[in-house]
């Protein structure tokens, strides 16, 4: 996935090429760089791929969309980051809330986080995406709120004049935040890094942070639950699959 032009693709790409995708000798592939950077090519003897014309470059989805979620049990983490790629996710952060029951720290957290970088990588080559969704954490809720900023108005959109060399364009900083909480404001872009706490529900100090809050619905979700449909919003929002003044008459 990461590479363009000719050249011969590792074991496991080559296995899901033919394995999974069933793909034979000149039939068509796409490689992306995760940067945004397409090249069309065909699949040629041995596994090597023949480029087909010029790398093309598909800029980032604007605003960028972060989802960060308190760490599940089990391998409820992989699914989740699995789904939100697929949805088209830009950003997905791990937290370490403070009644979180997992906890992962040190060693434990750098394998967990390897983990769900493959997942990611999987995910995104499945759904086509020419962006590999950054995925970072665990921070604390107070740690992520200081990182988000208010993208200047400039950068709403990306110009189609200028091409960033290969490699050099990122998905931009963290967008202004809010936590997902039952009465909240329904999604909105102008709050485009939703926080999703566990299911134990956030902590006294967490709620003093007076974070914006949006609602998911009027059920109570799984933490992971919670993040695949915070997701779904936000990204339909951004691709105006829906509209946000949009009313029901009863």
């Amino acid at each position: 996935m990461e590479g363009l032009g000719k050249g011969r693709l590792d074991a496991d790409d080559r296995r899901h090429l033919v394995s999974v995708l069933r793909l034979r000798e000149g039939e068509a592939v796409s490689v992306v760089d995760g940067h945004g950077w397409r090249q069309a090519c065909t699949f040629g003897p041995g596994g090597e791929l023949e480029p087909d014309g010029e790398p093309a470059w598909e800029p980032p989805g604007r605003p960028a969309v972060t989802v960060a979620f308190a760490v599940p049990k089990g391998d409820r983490a992989e699914w989740a980051v699995q789904k939100l790629t697929e949805i088209g996710v830009d950003r997905i952060v791990l937290i370490a809330a403070q009644r979180s029951v997992v906890r992962w720290s040190g060693e434990r957290a750098g394998r967990h986080l390897e983990r769900l970088r493959a997942v990611a990588r999987a995910a995104a080559c499945q759904s086509r995406r020419a962006w590999l969704p950054v995925v970072e954490g665990p921070v604390a809720l107070a740690e992520l709120a200081a990182q988000a900023v208010a993208p200047p108005a400039a950068s709403a959109t990306v110009s189609g004049d200028v091409t960033p060399a290969r490699g050099e364009a990122g998905i931009g900083p963290l967008g202004p935040l809010a936590v997902a909480e039952p009465g909240g404001a329904p999604p909105a872009l102008t709050l485009p890094t939703l926080v999703v706490g566990p299911e134990g529900g956030w902590s006294p100090s967490e709620l003093d942070l007076d974070l914006p809050k949006v609602g998911l619905g009027p059920t109570v979700l799984r933490t992971e639950t919670a993040a695949v449909v915070g997701a779904t919003l936000l990204t339909a929002l951004r691709a105006r699959l829906v509209s946000p003044t949009l009313q029901v008459q009863g």
